[in-house]
């Protein structure tokens, strides 16, 4: 069972990424477009769970399963589209996650939504700190029940989701 941990923010999480994304990079070659740091972590000043969340974005999202042998051998496990039709999802390090890999092919809404929500947090700090406290007290509350934790975020998630993808096309 996965202990909810929810840390205050470390630049190590940027120096994190970064080393992530030069060890992605060749494995992709030529199909990888960019790659963004995303999620809490990418949040400077933000709560987080201590996992890095890495958006590769590439030319065809067919093409991504040829590589699972790849990232399997700098210790990533595939699952597959993992409820996000689109995607291509990896874990690093099994129930001790370090970092997670979210691929989606060019011109996926899903891409937009990911950014605007990352930049709107970092626009809106009084944002930024009501979501840090919630994910603390949920961590609090349900330190051993990372569904109810997710769960008690999803309100909060969605509804500054819609604000940010407006926000974001302005």
């Amino acid at each position: 069972m996965r202990k909810v941990e929810v840390c205050s923010y470390t630049e190590q999480w940027t120096y994190m990424f970064a080393k992530e994304a030069e060890k992605l990079k060749p494995i992709f070659g030529n199909q990888l477009l960019d790659i963004h740091h995303i999620g809490s972590t990418s949040i400077q000043g933000l709560k987080a769970k201590p996992v890095i969340d890495i958006m590769p974005v590439v030319k065809e999202i067919n093409l991504v399963e040829k590589f699972n042998e790849e990232m399997k051998r700098i210790g990533y496990e595939a699952k597959g589209e993992n409820g996000i039709p689109g995607r291509r999802y990896f874990q690093k390090e099994g129930s001790n996650r370090t970092h997670h890999v979210h691929i989606f092919q060019v011109g996926s809404d899903e891409i937009k939504r990911h950014l605007a929500f990352r930049d709107y947090l970092r626009s809106h700090p009084d944002l930024k700190e009501a979501y840090g406290a919630l994910k603390e007290n949920l961590a609090k509350q349900f330190p051993y029940d990372m569904e109810s934790y997710i769960n008690g975020k999803d309100h909060f998630v969605k509804e500054m989701e819609a604000k940010a993808v407006q926000w974001y096309k302005s």
